[in-house]
C-alpha cells in the first residue's frame, strides 16, 4: 500500500469502476440513462475537439461539454496559466487584502462591453443569474423579473425562479414570484411593466433550449420599454457568450443594445476552474455595496480565486490573439450552410437555425406515408424520441458525440469547441447525412426507435 497519495495510481486501480461508483454514490440515474442509450463510453484522454478510448478511436465533441469547452480541452495557454498560478504561490482568498488577478481580469473582460463598468466573479453560471437577481432587485427597490418562456438561466432556486422550462421547476415550489413573458412579445413586456413591480427582464439572446433568437429589433425595444419603466435588462450571456454565436456577446448581433447586466460563465474557465461573472453598470454596484457597513452584503467564498483569474485572462488572450471569434462565425457559416442545404433532400429535416457556432437542427412530420406513420408511433410515446435516434447512431456508428436540445424537443443542438474548422464540419456533415439517409430508407436506427417507445411508454 502507498505511504503517499498518487493520484496516477488511484486512477489505474479504480477507474474501471466509474460507472459502478457513479450509480452507488452520485446521480444513479445518470448511468443508467447512459446504459440506456448506449452512451456509456470508456474515454481514457481528449484534446482539443476530440475524445480518445483506450483502442484509440477519436470521438469528435460537438457539444463542448454543454458549451464549458470554448477553446476545447487541455489549450496549452490556458494549461500553462494554471501551473504558473499554481507554481507562484500566492496569497489567495485571504478575504482581506485585494490581489491582483482579479482586477485585471475585470479590466480585460470590460474592454469587450465598454458600456459596463463593474464586475462580481462567482464559480457558475447559475450564480451569475443569482447575481443579476438580486442586484436587479437592490437596484430598482422591486421585487419581480420578468423572463421568457421555455428559457433556461439555471437550476438553483433563484435562477429555477426565472426558468422557463417546467419540468426543471416541477416539484420545488414555492420559488420567487417571477413571471414568464413569450420571447419577442413586445406587448406582453409592456403590460407587465405597467404594473410598476418589475425590477428587470432577464432573457437569453438565443435560447438553449430549442436554440430560438430572439427576433430581430427585440432586445433594443425591450430594452427602451425597461428603461422607460426604470427597470433593467439582464442578458444571460452564460452559454452565448465569448464568441459562441460569432460576436463576443450574442447581443452584439443588434445594434444599440446595452444591457444593465450581463451574466457570463462556461468558457470563461477554459474547460479547468468553475468561474463566472456578472458585469454591471457603475450605478447598480454602488446601490448594492451602498455603504462599508455593506460591502459583503453579496460574497462568493471561492469567488476571485487566483486559478479562476488566471484560467480567464489565459482564454481572453487566446481568443484575442487566435481570432476564435472570426473563426466561430466563419465556420459557423460553413456548417449551417451545409446543414441548411439538405433541407429539401430530407423530409424529416425541418430546419436549420442559430448563429455562429450555436446550431439547432429541427425534425418535423414527414410527408410520405410509410415515414408518417412510423413518426406519429413515436410521437404517441413520447416528443423528442426521433431526436435522441438521431443522436445515437452519431456516436454508435460515426464517434460524434452530440446532445438533443431539451425535453420533448425535436431538436439536436451543436455547440462544439470554438476552435473547429473545416475538416469537422465535413466529419459531421458526411455523418448526419448518412444518419438521415438510413432514416429515410427504414434502416437499423428505427429498430431503436421501438425500443425507446417501449422505454417511454414503461416510464409513463
Amino acid at each position: 500500500m502507498t505511504t503517499e497519495f498518487d493520484l496516477g495510481q488511484l486512477l489505474t486501480e479504480r477507474a474501471a469502476e466509474r460507472y459502478e461508483l457513479h450509480a452507488r454514490h452520485l446521480n444513479h440515474q445518470l448511468p443508467r440513462m447512459l446504459h440506456t442509450i448506449g452512451f456509456d463510453k470508456v474515454y481514457e484522454r481528449a484534446e482539443g475537439a476530440y475524445f480518445w478510448d483506450a483502442e484509440g478511436n477519436d470521438y469528435l465533441d460537438m457539444l463542448a461539454g454543454f458549451g464549458v469547452m470554448g477553446l476545447g480541452r487541455h489549450h496549452p495557454v490556458v494549461r500553462k496559466a494554471l501551473h504558473d498560478v499554481l507554481d507562484a504561490s500566492l496569497a489567495d482568498l485571504t478575504r482581506f487584502d485585494c490581489q491582483p488577478l482579479p482586477g485585471l481580469l475585470a479590466e480585460r473582460l470590460l474592454t469587450h462591453s465598454p458600456h459596463l463598468d463593474r464586475v462580481f466573479f462567482g464559480n457558475s453560471g447559475t450564480e451569475a443569474v443569482e447575481t443579476a437577481l438580486k442586484f436587479a432587485r437592490r437596484a430598482t427597490g422591486r421585487p419581480r423579473v420578468l423572463y421568457c418562456e421555455h428559457s433556461f438561466h439555471g437550476l438553483t432556486t433563484g435562477s429555477l425562479s426565472v426558468n422557463g422550462e417546467e419540468g426543471f421547476r416541477d416539484g420545488f415550489a414555492p420559488l420567487l414570484p417571477d413571471t414568464a413573458v413569450p420571447l419577442g412579445d413586445l406587448d406582453a413586456l409592456a403590460r407587465e411593466l405597467r404594473k410598476g413591480d418589475v425590477a428587470a427582464l432577464i432573457v437569453e439572446p438565443i435560447q438553449g433550449k430549442g436554440v430560438h433568437e430572439t427576433p430581430p429589433g427585440y432586445l433594443r425595444a425591450a430594452q427602451e420599454l425597461l428603461h422607460r419603466h426604470k427597470a433593467l435588462l439582464i442578458a444571460d450571456e452564460v452559454q452565448t457568450g465569448l464568441g459562441r454565436t460569432g460576436d463576443f456577446y450574442a447581443y452584439q448581433h443588434e445594434d444599440g443594445v446595452e444591457p444593465d447586466l450581463v451574466c457570463v460563465a462556461k468558457a470563461l474557465s477554459g474547460g479547468y476552474v468553475p468561474v463566472s461573472a456578472t458585469l454591471g453598470k457603475d450605478w447598480i454596484f454602488k446601490k448594492v455595496y451602498s455603504s462599508i457597513d455593506r460591502v459583503l452584503v453579496h460574497s462568493a467564498s471561492f469567488g476571485s480565486n487566483a486559478q479562476a483569474m488566471a484560467a480567464g485572462l489565459a482564454v481572453l488572450w487566446v481568443m484575442e490573439n487566435e481570432q476564435i471569434v472570426a473563426g466561430a462565425r466563419a465556420t459557423g457559416e460553413l456548417l449551417k450552410s451545409r446543414l441548411t442545404a439538405l433541407i429539401d433532400k430530407y423530409e424529416l429535416l425541418a430546419d436549420v437555425r442559430g448563429r455562429g457556432l450555436m446550431i439547432g437542427i429541427e425534425f418535423g412530420r414527414p410527408k410520405s406515408l410509410k415515414l408518417r406513420s412510423r413518426w406519429t408511433m413515436l410521437q404517441a410515446a413520447r416528443k423528442g424520441l426521433f431526436a435522441q435516434m438521431v443522436v445515437v447512431p452519431l456516436l454508435q456508428r460515426h464517434r460524434i458525440l452530440t446532445q438533443v436540445s431539451g425535453d420533448h424537443l425535436e431538436v439536436i443542438k451543436l455547440i462544439p469547441p470554438l476552435i473547429i474548422g473545416e475538416p469537422e464540419v465535413d466529419r459531421f456533415v458526411d455523418a448526419f447525412t448518412a444518419v438521415m439517409d438510413d432514416a429515410h430508407g427504414g434502416g437499423l436506427m428505427w429498430d431503436f426507435g421501438k425500443t425507446l417507445v417501449k422505454q417511454a411508454v414503461a416510464n409513463r
